[in-house]
């Protein structure tokens, strides 16, 4: 199943579970990481954690390891590498 942490940058997807019964999935919850919520990846830092995606109108960065609980599904295609 892909997740959040497995997208490309500039790659636009619908959340459709967030995983855990713990507080982090909560949280996520919380900060608008919601099914059905469109979510596209804008970047990640230099050595690739965190990743930075736009949500609800805003940014917000997540730890691979958070993002790793959010399964997605693609909305289009990843963008092309150069």
């Amino acid at each position: 199943m892909l997740t959040l942490a497995d997208i490309a940058r500039g790659q636009a997807v619908t959340i459709t579970e967030i995983t855990g019964e713990d507080s982090i999935s909560i949280r996520l919850m919380e900060m608008g990481l919601t099914e059905g919520e469109t979510v596209r990846l804008i970047g990640a830092a230099p050595l690739g954690d965190p990743l930075e995606v736009r949500v609800r109108g805003y940014k917000l960065s997540l730890r691979k390891s958070e993002a790793s609980r959010i399964r997605v599904q693609p909305l289009s295609p990843p963008p092309p590498t150069v």
